[in-house]
Order: C-alpha cells, then structure tokens, then sequence
C-alpha cells in the first residue's frame, strides 16, 4: 500500500534515509528472541518472558502496544491469526481469530446499498460502514493465551506492558508517524471520534493532529479499552461498553452490525484449523536437509506461498529451471520465475479461497504434486505470459502488523494482527480508542465467485503466519511478511533468500524484494489493461535487471522511498547450533523498512 504524506505532517518525515553503510547485524541469543515492528512492543514481549510468561503471552503483550504506538497497521478493532510450535511436542497449532460480515446483511442488501451497478468488477470501498466485519482480534488474543499460554501469568500481567505505556504516553517511530500522519484528515473527515487516535494540539486544525516522529503520544481510552478486556474477558469487548460503542459507531453509518452478531463470535471461540504444509529443501548445510514450511489455511492466503514454491520444485525436478546459485540472486532470470509461479498461485487463489465453512473445495488438492506439476506447464522460461486463469482441482463436498517470539523452552509463536488498511475503515466506536477494520473489502459482489459476500462469512484474508520445521517436527524457522498482497511473496522471497541463496535473516530481509500487482478486492496496487502485468521492483535491483524484465514482456515500476512500504516489514527467528557443544542459539532479524527491533532475553 503506497501512501501520501498528509499536509500536517512535518517535512523531514517525508525523506527515506539511505546511507552507504552495512545494515543492522544479526541479532543471536541462547534463551530467547522477540522480533517486531517496533522496539517498545518488543520490550512489552520481554517483559512477559521475564515474568514466566511464554511466546504466545508475549505474542499478545506485542500485539497490545503494537495498536498503541502502530495503530494504522494493527489493533483490537482487527482480525488476528496465529501459528503456534509446542516444542514439548514437536508440532504446529494454528488459530483464525478472523471475524464474519453481520448475520442479518445479504448480498442483496450491500449491493442496494453501495448501488452496485457491476457485480463482477464493483467492490465495497475501504471507507464503507459495510467493509466491517467483526473484529476477531480480541477473541483472538484471549484464545492464544488460554489455548497456548503458559498459565503463569493472567492476562492482565499481559495486557498491563499497554495500559501503562496508553496511559504514560510513548514516543512515536519514523514509519509508523508517517503512517498516521498520511491517514490523519480521514480520520478527522469519517469518524466523529476519530480524534481518539490523535494527538491533542490546541494549534491544530480541529484541536487535533497525528503524532509526529519522536512526539509522545497518549491514549487513555484505549487503556480503558484494555482494562476491561483483562478484567473480563470476551465479555468486555464483546458485551457492555466496548460492544455497545461498536454498534452505535456502525448503526449510525446504516451497518447491520448488532450486539447479536458480536455475542455470537464471542461465543464462537477463534477457529482451530490444521495448518497447510509443503516440502523444501535448505542449502545451507551439506548435503542439504528436507524442511516443512507451514502456512495457516484459508480464508487466509498463506496457500500461495505454497503453492508458488511447490511449482517451482516441479520446475527445478522437469529441468525447466536451474537449481539458481547464490550469484544469481535477484538475476532477471530468477526473479522472472519467481514472478510467473507467483502469477500461478494467485490465479488460483483469488477465485478459491474463502470461508471454508462455504467452500466445497479441498484446500488440500491445490498442493498435491499432480496438480502443481499440471500448473507449472503454464510457466514460459523466456518471455511472460499474458493472461492466467484458475485452474480446475478435484472438488469434494466438504486472506497489518507481524512478529515472532521464540521463548526459553523452545515454543514459537508466529502471529499477525490487522486492520487491513490504515486504520481500517477509520471508524472509531467512542470512548473505545481503536479504529474498527475494513476486511470485508476482501469480498466479492459476483453472486457466481466462491468468495462472494454473505451473511456471516470470513472474506479472503491477506494477513498469514508462517513457520518452518525440521523432520523430525523440531523448530527450523518462525517468519513473516506484512503488507495486503505481498505478504505470500515476501515469504516465498525471504524464505528462498534463506534455503536457497544462504543469507542469515537479517539480509534475507535486507535483500530487494519484488511485488506483483494482483487483483484483490480491495488491495489492487494498479488498475487498467496492463494491470495484471505490472511488477515493482524495489530500489537496489539493478535497473540492467529491470530492462531484462521488461524485455521478457514485464510492466516493470521502480519503487523507491516511503513507497517502499508495499514490500512489506518482516521478522525472522531461526534456530542454530553451537557447532561445538551442540547448544541451541537463536538468530533473529527485524526489517529495516521498519521501525523495529529483534532483542534477546
């Protein structure tokens, strides 16, 4: 997502500083990591390990302050979707804590609402009332503590590291003031509250402004909001104050919310669902090791990250393309594989995925060997293709902020939070201190696609975890990548960056990353005829690379600056060991197009 600085915000936040230095190190440690977008969530992660907490209570302490001090990205108005590796048994959890679109609304009724004039092309625009669905976040956050906690600390001790910094005040990062500020006049214009997310300035228009870089910043309501959350559980979100300033926030914008439908997913719990997996191989060692990279399943899109690398394996076993050395990184030739298969994978993926409770497909047959040998036939080594349709699996009847924490024991926990766009639908129930999302711009208005709004649906959801393990289920790797679409290609890039071209997480994040332009609802980068051909290149890719590209018949754009938030922030934990005494180190790396930090225990 590509922004406009706002006319407040102060010029020197306008510049994305480069320096011809070398970047952060790797950051090791023989107990534990925390690794997020901003150094203040990271200590908030700390300081629940300190306490005896595990990764998943501090995944939830830094998703907390995280919707402090980044609340464009993320927060509790939000979905949440986690992966969790216990290492006492060697195997991988996942939870969708993603919320539905309200119970009493029809494809009819948001249709006649938004006066939809073309149903295959029309979507529900990011500022509508009818692009909330649920926040599932809060849900979310009670489930992984309760499901995957420790026990030894409550959820107040969790939520605690956010109250008192809501209540204090922090000082605000560079990316995430800039973030603000280009969001600043929607906030002001949409909601009659949206001055909670502000900073108060006498001097500014309206009394209010977004907090500049390095400015402290207060939130008091959001405190209150978290209080009554750790005092109370789903019921003080869901139920009394916090429920009933949701639904007057929506009401009052002709939503068809009620108390009803967020009583129901209170009720409802964050859904178990078996994490999707596919076989790679690391070059890292000699000879190399088969790892398992698992991604959550849909309505999230972790699939096509999936399925890019599973055809990409079938390439590399027919001799369509070489197993690439580490001198052709981020070459024209590699990275013009890397974009087709990722072309592959989304064609299937925008159609298929959706809800599973309304889908009658086997997420599973888009991963067997058969059918991702099938659509790698697609893929011409020389020149870019045209047009990709979905392909046809067998049917049965039967889609933001990350981070990861490793703890002492062992455990990982890989989770992401968000509120889809900046600040979602920059609606603000008052008195609440959050923004609700705008997801149910991930839906579909065509009565004929799978992903088609309905009454009590999830949509496709961009936001993924991603984690990888060893053979033998021990843990390999926690990993992620934000940002709408990019999030499945910044995994497929960084984890190749890792297995394949041996970088250490710091520079497999470093690294120039690549974006195709991919038509979601709701998240398409470039719209017109040449759309579906265009690829960003970001600043550091040679431009001889890009003139490559262009010949093979790629709609190539460089992209430099504060635009360079559409390759996403990623984090990275893996484990190593000391080659003498067998001793398990941690190795970490946080993206240096954010603000933040990876910091031992």
């Amino acid at each position: 997502m590509t922004a406009q600085i706002s006319g407040t915000q102060s010029p020197e936040t306008e510049k994305f500083p480069t320096f011809p230095t070398r970047s952060r190190s790797v950051v090791y440690s023989a107990k534990a990591i925390v690794s997020t977008t901003s150094p203040l969530a990271t200590e908030a992660g700390l300081r629940v390990l300190r306490a005896g907490g595990n990764a998943a209570d501090a995944a939830v302490a830094v998703a907390a302050v995280l919707n402090l001090v980044d609340p464009a990205m993320t927060g509790i108005g939000g979905d949440s979707f986690c992966l969790f590796h216990e290492a006492r048994t060697k195997k991988v959890y996942s939870l969708n804590g993603s919320g539905r679109s309200p119970a009493g609304a029809t494809l009819e009724d948001i249709s006649c609402a938004l006066n939809v004039k073309d149903p295959k092309l029309d979507q529900i625009p990011a500022q509508s009332v009818h692009s909330i669905t649920i926040p599932g976040a809060a849900r979310g956050w009670i489930d992984t503590v309760e499901r995957f906690g420790s026990g030894k600390v409550s959820l107040q001790q969790i939520l605690d590291p956010a109250i008192e910094m809501a209540e204090e005040g922090v000082p605000i990062s560079k990316v995430a003031a800039y973030f603000w500020g280009s969001a600043e006049e929607s906030l002001k214009s949409r909601s009659p509250n949206g001055f909670e997310v502000l900073k108060e300035d006498p001097a500014a228009p309206g009394g209010y402004r977004a907090p500049r870089e390095g400015e402290i910043f207060r939130n008091p309501m959001l405190a209150k909001t978290f209080r009554l959350l750790a005092k109370e559980g789903n019921a003080g979100f869901y139920e009394g104050l916090v429920g009933e300033a949701i639904i007057s926030a929506v009401k009052k914008e002709g939503g068809y919310h009620t108390l009803a439908d967020l009583k129901y997913h209170a009720d409802q719990a964050s859904e178990d669902l078996t994490p999707m997996s596919i076989r790679l191989q690391d070059n890292r060692t000699s000879p190399p090791k088969v790892v398992d990279l698992w991604e959550h399943s849909p309505n999230g899109q972790g699939i096509v990250a999936l399925m890019t690398l599973g055809i990409i394996r079938e390439l590399e076993k027919a001799g369509t393309v070489p197993s690439f050395t580490v001198k052709e990184h981020n070459s024209a030739r590699y990275l013009h594989v890397i974009i087709e298969c990722l072309r592959i994978a989304f064609a299937d993926a925008v159609w298929y995925i959706t809800d599973p409770q309304f889908s009658k497909i086997d997420f599973q047959t888009l991963l067997s060997e058969k059918y991702l040998a099938q659509r790698a036939i697609l893929f011409d080594p020389q020149k870019a293709a045209t047009d990709i349709d979905y392909g046809s699996p067998a049917y049965n009847a039967s889609d933001t902020v990350y981070f990861a924490v490793v703890d002492p024991d062992g455990n990982a926990c890989s989770f992401i939070n968000s509120v889809c766009d900046k600040f979602g639908s920059c609606i603000v129930p008052p008195g609440t201190g959050f923004a609700l999302q705008n997801r149910g711009t991930g839906f579909r208005l065509d009565p004929d696609h799978p992903n088609v709004y309905a009454p009590g649906k999830r949509p496709y959801h961009t936001i993924i975890p991603a984690m990888v393990t060893n053979l033998d289920g021990s843990l390999h790797t926690v990993l992620g990548v934000m940002g709408g679409a990019m999030q499945p290609q910044g995994h497929v890039q960084v984890l190749t960056n890792m297995l394949k071209f041996k970088l250490d997480p710091q520079d497999a994040l470093n690294a120039p990353r690549i974006c195709i332009s991919v038509a979601l609802p709701g998240k398409q980068l470039e719209t017109g005829h040449e759309a579906a051909r265009t690829v960003f290149l970001e600043d550091g890719i040679a431009e001889s690379v890009a003139q490559e590209l262009r010949e093979m018949g790629h709609q190539v754009k460089m992209v430099t600056g504060f635009a360079r938030s559409m390759f996403g922030r990623g984090q990275v934990i893996s484990v190593n060991k000391d080659p003498v005494t067998g001793q398990k180190i941690y190795s970490a790396g946080s993206d240096g197009r954010g603000d933040g930090a990876a910091v031992p225990l």
